[in-house]
């Protein structure tokens, strides 16, 4: 078992995708082949089966070995994160504990799928996946996504668990990141979690970047990373600016389906996406490829 130190938690994170082969298996060659060339590309992190990774459309041994393949492609190159999002705490907890035993460095962990909980059932969903591993929790709160805001009660209740460092904020209000830093100081690391806030999150606090497109454009969301590390604002908001157009795509209910377009068009990995899920068609995906293909032929990195 490997625990992630909290320095760790800070930089470009890739809310990786989960390749299928033609029949809508999932096809781990080709998984093991976009996590590698995202580490090789410089992201500092990886998380494996969050929403890009389609976790809610993979059975329990599809997640398990696709965990398994992003351990052994990290090689302890960069920590590798696991999303836990189940449709109970029974199953969530089993998950954690088996994510664990397969040697992941921490857990990204959703409320309950589906079920949208009262305060107390929120805070013993959390309390019972973080007791029952050692290994550290990242909160993800997305309360447009999932109709469930992490608030400051619950985080105050969740405070006293000491394996819950960190917080996956995806609230488009970046107020949060303020709100957060003066009710807790730095009890918990934040992580920007929505694409198009990402530096307005690090201006704010955050001290990392979980992201869709770095999936499509990893060498941009890097320098974009290290330009604001390195105190050079003008030149990371001349790659944000660049970026923004994609950006947005994060932030739409067709986001994994752009995603993994962009992906394609970048020669990085497939679009195929399982269902109820759809790969995007007509205007929409003429839209998105006509966006992708701008985006690549004006790059601020890289060739």
């Amino acid at each position: 078992m490997k625990l992630l130190e909290r320095n760790a938690w800070k930089g470009v994170y890739p809310a990786a995708t989960t390749q299928f082969a033609e029949d809508l298996s999932v096809d781990i060659g080709a998984t093991r082949h976009v996590l590698d060339n995202l580490i090789r590309d410089g992201v500092h992190g990886l998380i494996s089966l969050g929403t890009c990774g389609e976790n809610n459309s993979l059975e329990a041994d599809e997640k398990r070995a696709v965990l398994t393949a992003a351990v052994e492609v990290s090689a302890g190159r960069v920590p590798v994160i696991s999303g836990v999002s189940e449709m109970t705490t029974a199953r969530a907890v089993r998950f954690a504990q088996d994510a664990e035993a397969l040697g992941v460095d921490g857990l990204m962990v959703l409320p309950a799928m589906v079920y949208v909980p009262t305060l107390d059932e929120l805070v013993a969903h959390f309390t019972a996946v973080a007791q029952a591993t050692r290994l550290p929790i990242m909160i993800y709160n997305n309360p447009t996504a999932y109709r469930v805001s992490v608030g400051m009660d619950a985080l105050e209740r969740l405070a006293e668990l000491p394996n819950i460092v960190a917080v996956k904020e995806s609230a488009p209000d970046t107020r949060r990141f303020t709100d957060l830093i003066n009710a807790f100081g730095d009890r918990f690391v934040l992580m920007a979690g929505l694409d198009d806030v990402a530096l307005e999150g690090l201006i704010l606090g955050a001290e990392g970047w979980i992201s869709g497109l770095t999936s499509a454009f990893p060498a941009e969301s890097v320098a974009l990373y290290d330009a604001f590390v390195a105190g050079d604002l003008p030149r990371a908001l001349e790659i944000y600016r660049w970026f923004m157009p994609l950006l947005h795509l994060d932030a739409e209910h067709d986001l994994v389906q752009s995603i993994k377009l962009s992906e394609q068009i970048m020669g990085r990995g497939s679009e195929r996406v399982r269902p109820p899920r759809l790969p995007l068609s007509g205007a929409r995906r003429a839209e998105v490829e006509a966006m992708v293909r701008d985006a690549a032929a004006r790059r601020p990195v890289g060739a």
